[in-house]
């Protein structure tokens, strides 16, 4: 159990969409905390997890001495569990299967354009390899400074086959993160949040994401402005949202569910949906690569196993909900493309 009487304590970066998203949900949850930034001198003795992931929290194991967390979405709600008030998951089951879902399209979705865009585009290559490498350490010396943001340009471009990144679906990738800029844009027409008048976590995942596409890499943030200013002043203002006083009728209804957020479940059900089927059924049968179609075009990458387990927590999720409120969530989903995630 977590000691809610002692500031968390959590490692992590800037530039890192997870820490981000963790640290605006402390903030909003009024939670105290102490942030490390990774490399720097406090970052000193602490333990690494098993996956060296960010953000990575040090909450107390069953022996009562601190162990690094790491997850985003688990810790939401373990958080949900240890401090009470502010809650980010809707009580209701069916709505919280949407958040749920819409979360993960956040995390494990819009991460692929904030990766493609970062380290396939040269003027963003060049602001991450400058920027990135003195949050750790801001007193590097310049031949070290230029030295290791080369480095970690080279690792990273080599990377960007892991989130599917490349010149056939590069494409695919832009073309998505536009037509979310726009969707995304018409729902905060209607509502502050995803899920109503309060953010939900799925808010703070998309909110991290944006914190890079909307705010720091140079081609999505002339390319958000341009689209969807209203989304970065939407991310500008979930920075901090520990002044707002959320109610427990804030929530919207699930009955039906509005239009705005039907068409953004769409575009989940458009590039997400299909991803993560094909992505399971590859790791379930050992297969070297995923292959499938995405928005027509033919996508191609390794297998994630960690994806596989997003869908398989979603469909417990599902599972786990009363006939009345899975009603509610298959009416919701149906005809998004979002639906074939949980058929039987």
């Amino acid at each position: 159990m977590t000691d809610a009487t002692r500031p968390l304590r959590l490692r992590g970066a800037p530039g890192s969409p997870y820490t981000r998203k963790m640290l605006a949900l402390l903030r909003y949850r009024r939670i105290p905390y102490r942030f490390i930034v990774r490399g720097s001198r406090e970052d000193h003795g602490l333990p690494e997890p098993k996956v060296s992931l960010l953000p990575t929290f040090f909450l107390p194991g069953p022996d009562g001495r601190d162990e690094p967390v790491v997850d985003s979405t688990p810790l939401i709600r373990r958080f949900e569990r240890d401090f009470a008030g502010r809650e980010v998951v809707p009580p209701r089951p069916a709505l919280a299967l949407l958040d749920a879902l819409l979360e993960d399209y956040a995390d494990e979705w819009l991460t692929r354009p904030m990766f493609h865009y970062r380290w396939a585009f040269a003027p963003d290559i060049a602001k991450a390899s400058a920027i990135l490498p003195l949050w750790s350490r801001i007193d590097l010396p310049a031949e070290r400074w230029r030295e290791h943001g080369r480095l970690f340009a080279e690792r990273q471009i080599g990377r960007l086959g892991v989130v599917g990144s490349n010149p056939t679906t590069g494409p695919v990738i832009e073309a998505s993160y536009r037509r979310f800029l726009a969707r995304f844009d018409a729902a905060l027409c209607a509502r502050p949040f995803l899920l109503g008048d309060r953010p939900g976590a799925a808010d703070f995942g998309v909110y991290g994401q944006l914190t890079q596409l909307a705010l720091f890499d140079p081609t999505p943030a002339a390319l958000t402005l341009r689209e969807a200013p209203r989304c970065v002043a939407w991310v500008e203002r979930m920075e901090d949202l520990s002044g707002l006083e959320p109610d427990d009728g804030d929530w919207i209804d699930a009955e039906p569910v509005p239009a705005p957020l039907r068409a953004l479940l769409a575009e989940v059900g458009r590039v997400h949906a299909p991803f993560l089927l094909a992505n399971a059924a590859a790791v379930a049968r050992g297969a070297g690569q995923v292959e499938c179609s995405i928005d027509g075009k033919p996508w191609r990458q390794a297998p994630f196993p960690y994806q596989a387990k997003c869908l398989a927590a979603l469909r417990d999720q599902c599972g786990a909900l009363a006939a009345a409120e899975r009603r509610v969530a298959d009416a919701a989903l149906a005809g998004t493309g979002c639906e074939v995630l949980f058929a039987s």
